[in-house]
């Protein structure tokens, strides 16, 4: 059974900090690409940084330079280390898997990031 355990929202403030964390079980995870994705209220899923699986990073436009993606395939565990967070960012965050030989995904049922003063 794949599971995807997401961890780590929370309420902040702007300009503040958080470290998501998403725990994959079931699934060989250096066969994944992997990605965080977010949906504000009212607004569609968007992508906001992916890795593959051999670790190459990438980032939506409104994250660049404040984001950054890592993955620990000892702890079969994806990180998305967010800095200088701002109001826009509060969203669900869900973790995505991907799997590179048949394009399968699999979801994670989201945490929620607030960020306010």
């Amino acid at each position: 059974q794949v599971q995807l355990v997401e961890s780590g929202g929370g309420l902040v403030q702007p300009g503040g900090s958080l470290r998501l964390s998403c725990a994959a079980s079931g699934i060989i995870f250096s066969s994944y690409n992997m990605a965080w994705y977010r949906q504000a209220a009212g607004n569609q899923r968007e992508l906001v940084a992916s890795i593959s699986s051999y670790g190459i990073p990438n980032y939506a436009n409104s994250v660049k330079g404040r984001f950054t993606i890592s993955r620990d395939t000892a702890k079969n565990t994806v990180y998305l280390q967010m800095n200088s967070l701002k109001p826009e960012d509060t969203a669900v965050y869900y973790c995505n898997a991907d799997y590179i030989f048949n394009g399968r995904i699999y979801w994670g049922q989201g945490t929620q990031v607030t960020v306010s003063s």
